[in-house]
């Protein structure tokens, strides 16, 4: 599979679709007052840039990086592979392709949120295997049972 990223392109009808997938995904596992996955209005904002995986012209996945308030740190958002390429080593690929972005945005930590279910335990042991640590919430969550948040500090 020879997968490319780049920025995604937030009107194009199979992304949107993507993205819709991955919110129904979400609330199948989460209530909706824990989900925190985004529709494409929410990715559309200025602080946020949003990438696109593609194997030729087939969408695969997509991440985003949203910068945050102090200006020295970033929250990676919406990291989703298409189910039938899940454990094919994108989401690694895609996470790479984001700690790599917030070095050049000179970020000191990434941070994110992501379920604390059962469903949830892959991103968990991704984010692990890459230096991500737990921790408690951060600007503008609170604590949930629902949720589980982590960071990981950047060198330069």
């Amino acid at each position: 599979m020879a997968v490319s990223i780049q920025t995604a392109d937030l009107d194009r009808s199979d992304f949107r679709e993507l993205i819709a997938s991955h919110k129904a995904l979400m609330l199948e596992t989460s209530p909706p007052e824990s989900s925190h996955a985004l529709l494409i209005d929410g990715l559309k904002r200025p602080d946020m840039t949003v990438w696109e995986m593609r194997d030729g012209d087939k969408l695969v996945g997509c991440g985003a990086l949203k910068g945050l308030s102090d200006g020295r740190s970033g929250e990676i958002k919406s990291m989703h592979t298409v189910a039938q390429f899940r454990g094919a080593g994108l989401g690694q690929t895609m996470l790479k392709h984001i700690m790599a972005e917030a070095r050049e945005r000179y970020y000191s930590r990434l941070m994110l949120e992501t379920g604390s279910q059962p469903a949830f335990a892959p991103a968990r042991r991704l984010y692990q295997r890459n230096g991500f640590v737990f921790r408690g919430p951060f600007e503008g969550y609170h604590a949930d049972p629902h949720s589980v948040f982590m960071e990981r500090a950047l060198d330069a």
